[in-house]
Parts: C-alpha cells; structure tokens; sequence
C-alpha cells in the first residue's frame, strides 16, 4: 500500500484516465428491480417489518438466532457476532425475514445505504425492520456485483433522490422496485466484482487499521491521563511499563489532592470547555445555494457519521467563514446522535447540533481524546433526557473534568500520542480518495470501457 500522499497522486492520475475514456458507444441500458423481478432474474425482495409480530426489546438475549439490523451492516461486511439474538422459539414465530448466503442486504430505514452480502453461515439468520434482502438467480446476477452496484454513486443518487421526497429518512421497498441497475454480462459482473473487491478490501484494510490506531491511542490515554499509570508505579518505586526513561521522566513520582480526588502532583483539574473553543454551528437553512451558484455541502449530524457529504445539502458560500469545516477539523456533535470525530469528508458548511472544536493552548489529540473519555457519559446524559432529541448542554462541558499535565510535560508527551492521531487522520482521507476512485471507475468498467486488462494495470498504481 501506498502512502497517503503517493495514493493521492496515483488516484488522481488514474481518474483523469478514465476521464479521456469515450463511453458513449458501449452505454448498457439500465433496468428497474420491479422488472428484474417479475423476469426472475431477482427471487426475492423483502424487508424485516414483521408489524405487530416484530420483536420487543425485551426478548433479545446473547443466545439464539442473530437479528440483523443497520447497525450491523459496516464497510461492506455483517457482523454476525456482534448481533442482538432472538430465541429459536420466537424467531419461529416470524413467517418471513429469514436470509442465507449470498443474499445481498441493503439498510433502507434511518441509516440508509448501507449494503453487504451474507457470507456463508451455519444456521439461521434473521433482519431487523431496517434492512431489506435481494436474492437473485446467480446465473443472471451475481450477489458481489449488485452489492458493487449499490454501493456505487449511481444507486446511492437514487436512494438520496427517494429521500428527499419526503421528511422520512428510508426508502420504502415499493419505492425500491423503482430504481434501476445496469447489469452488464455475468463475465463482465464476476470482472466488476473482483476489481472493486480488490479496491474495497485496501479501503477495508485502511479503516481496520484506523480502528487499531484509535484504540491503541484510547488505551495509552487512559493509562497516562485517568488511571495514572506511570505515576502509580513510580510511586511504587517501579519502572513504569512500556515507556523508555526520556518519557518515563516526565510523569512525577507522587500524587495530591484535588476536586477530582488524588492526581499526579504538579497536575491541575478543569472543565473541558476550558480547553477548547467549542464553536456551534448555525441554521443552514438560511443560506441556500442559488442557482448555478457554487456551493458548499452543508455537514450535518448524518454526514459527520458517514464521514462524507453524501446526500448533502446545497449551501452558499456566502455564510461566515468560521463556520466552514476544512478536513482535519474536529467536530463533536451534541444533539441526536452524539459523535466525536475529525471531520476528513472535504471542505463544508458547520450545520446547528454540531460543534467545530479547536483549541490554541492544548493539542488537538489531547482535546479529542479527552472528548472520546468523556463521549458515553455525554451520551447518557443525552438519553435520559426526555426529549425528541436528545442532546447536552453547555454547563454539562464545563462538568466533564479533565486532568491537565505542565506544558513541558504536555508537549514531551506529544512526540509520542500525536502521530498516533496523525496517521488516522491520514488513513481516513486516503480511504476517502480510494472510494473516489472506485465510484470513478464503476460506471467505466459497467460501460464496457477501459477494458479489464487495462483497469487492472492502472490499479496497480495505486
């Protein structure tokens, strides 16, 4: 794999490729689901709305069959293990909403988008109201092509199209049978497939690896900032663990009293709204793009957990400049669903609910980290509230405590937690360029050019 930068470039220079490709002779004519259903070339589509018979909360357990929801469905794979479970005498109860292998599964309520293929499984499996299966003749269509296809920009266009004819946030299944899809051969499909499969499984590595780093970073956080680890065993007259002397040095040898109960000596305790700037953003629907205007992509609550503008609002640059977004800011959403996260979806509008947060005095890692500590009980908070949407309020920043080290100590520290935060950032945005590059070359390889040995030489300069 590339670095960040050399993926970057090779990305680019493959996209302008593509982009001298005359596509015109060789455009396959797209076609509906409704009709690939009646010509059976689909066998079947169907949602997990049982209505009255669908399962209450209090009937999930840790044991039996795996229910599927949206949640479950990431980066293209289906965490089985991970499921909520129903007993095997109530999944009986279900008429329907069983799936199996090589199914293709498509979240349409709420987080909608989402699409992976059932891989092979022993046993019985169940969806959740928020995901709808296809299942299809694999001598017509086959499951890693369609999942491809419904991930590309083409369908999700659709999906979003569906979207905003309504203040629902799903596509309902009769709206579904109305999108269309290009099927090229089934040659041409298995080819589709294992040249975006090989470009889904560099992105998939990417954020794996990304979730590696965060938590490496979230584990050495907490050792050094909440348990005090290094001062503990020190206190003890012990080498603190893992730590070579130049960083062992920097954390003290005792502890004192504060607010917040024993802390390393020299330490000091403040809110967390005393380290940062936390800055709201603004109602967006005030500054609609006009027509042929350019524009910026207003960054909600839903664009900030995809990590992308998809399905963005258009709106005018005309709005004051400190509440543009550029990647690598840090935005923490605090309504809704609560989320913390450097933003790497592109430069954007900063919609109301969300916070830019940034800080002149303290380290972005530092804020952010203490942030992600802080994030479950902001989120407890925000439930309990009764509300429609919940949310926390500025008091409950300013009594979210954070431990803070002298500066030198601070800035010693650095050298070692920074780069970790670095490199997901980095990996975030070449994820970003590589998924660019494969809704770039989708509708290329389904229009029959380049040829396939030509897409395969030119991604291996990526």
């Amino acid at each position: 794999m590339k670095g960040t930068v050399g993926t970057m470039r090779a990305a680019a220079g493959l996209s302008e490729k593509l982009g001298r490709w005359d596509m015109a002779s060789e455009e396959r004519e797209p076609v509906t689901i409704e009709s690939l259903l009646k010509s059976g070339a689909i066998l079947g589509h169907k949602d997990g709305n049982y209505g009255s018979q669908y399962p209450r909360v209090a009937e999930f357990g840790s044991e039996g069959v795996p229910f599927l929801t949206a949640k479950s469905l990431n980066d293209g794979r289906i965490d089985i293990e991970g499921a909520p479970r129903l007993s095997e005498q109530r999944a009986n109860d279900l008429r329907f909403g069983f799936v199996q292998s090589g199914d293709v599964l498509l979240s349409h309520n709420a987080t909608v988008g989402r699409v992976a293929v059932v891989p092979n499984f022993k046993g019985k499996l169940l969806i959740g109201t928020s995901l709808t299966y296809f299942r299809v003749d694999s001598s017509r269509i086959l499951p890693r092509y369609l999942a491809a296809f419904f991930t590309g920009s083409d369908f999700q266009a659709q999906l979003n199209a569906v979207m905003s004819q309504s203040t629902r946030n799903q596509v309902p299944i009769t709206a579904q049978r109305k999108l269309r899809i290009v099927l090229p051969s089934l040659v041409d499909q298995a080819t589709i497939a294992d040249i975006l499969g090989a470009l889904d499984d560099k992105i998939a590595l990417i954020r794996e690896a990304n979730e590696t780093q965060k938590a490496i970073a979230r584990t050495i956080f907490k050792s050094w900032f909440v348990d005090f680890d290094p001062v503990r065993a020190k206190a003890e007259g012990r080498e603190p663990e893992g730590l070579d002397a130049a960083t062992a040095a920097l954390f003290p040898s005792e502890f004192e009293d504060s607010d917040a109960g024993l802390i390393p000596q020299g330490w000091t305790t403040r809110g967390i709204d005393t380290i940062a700037e936390f800055l709201n953003g603004i109602a967006l629907q005030k500054y609609p793009a006009m027509e042929r205007e350019e524009w910026l992509p207003a960054i909600k609550i839903a664009q900030l957990k995809r990590g992308s503008v998809d399905g963005a609002d258009r709106i005018s640059p005309s709005i004051p400049e400190k509440y543009i977004v550029q990647d690598g800011d840090l935005l923490f959403s605090w309504s809704g669903s609560l989320e913390v996260e450097f933003w790497t979806g592109g430069k954007g509008a900063l919609n109301q609910h969300l916070f830019k947060v940034s800080s002149e005095q303290f380290p972005h890692w530092f804020v952010y980290l203490w942030l992600r500590f802080h994030l479950d009980g902001f989120r407890e908070i925000a439930e309990s509230k009764v509300t429609t949407m919940g949310h926390i309020q500025r008091h409950h920043l300013s009594e979210a405590t954070v431990v803070i080290p002298p500066r030198e100590t601070l800035r010693g520290l650095s050298g070692f937690a920074a780069p970790l935060i670095e490199k997901v950032v980095a990996g975030r945005l070449q994820a970003r360029t590589l998924t660019a590059l494969r809704d770039t070359l989708l509708p290329h390889l389904i229009s029959g050019k380049p040829r396939v040995p030509e897409a395969e030489a030119m991604l291996t300069e990526v």
